[in-house]
């Protein structure tokens, strides 16, 4: 299977020949970011796809925070334009947990670490957070294990 990478790559291409001009800004600024993080010192001019997903990641949340400032300021049509680069984004992702599956995750975790007590909270978040990387936002998975947890 390609990498992320790779499927960046192929993705510029095709939107080019298509003429989506979004697509291509969106691809084209996604690989951007990863050459500059090949390029980093110590990475030797690799881009494992672990690495890749969270640039993803951060694009997709930086480009909400853009899109929500923009809907602010009453900007609607640039919020739109963020919006439809995240959504090129998150093609590349993988598909988000509901709360229910997190919810499901984080009670084994609990079972699996005998947690008792919000002073388990940090043993419990970090095995939920390393279990669930990239499918599951941070502040839900936070705000599940607070709940059980209480």
């Amino acid at each position: 299977m390609d990498s992320i990478f790779d499927q960046v790559s192929r993705g510029i291409r095709e939107a080019m020949k298509a003429h989506d001009k979004v697509r291509l800004e969106a691809l084209r600024n996604a690989k951007k970011v990863f050459l500059e993080a090949k390029t980093a010192p110590g990475a030797n001019d690799t881009l494992p796809d672990d690495k890749a997903m969270k640039i993803l990641q951060k694009l997709v949340k930086q480009g909400e925070e853009s899109a929500d400032i923009y809907t602010k300021a009453s900007r609607q049509e640039l919020a739109e334009g963020e919006l439809a680069q995240v959504n090129v984004y998150k093609e590349f992702l993988p598909k988000p947990l509901t709360e229910e599956q997190i919810e499901a995750t984080v009670k084994d975790i609990i079972v699996q670490t005998g947690a008792e007590g919000m002073k388990d909270m940090g043993k419990v978040m970090g095995m939920a957070t390393k279990q669930m990387a990239g499918k599951a936002d941070g502040k839900v998975i936070s705000t599940i294990v607070r709940k059980l947890l209480a």
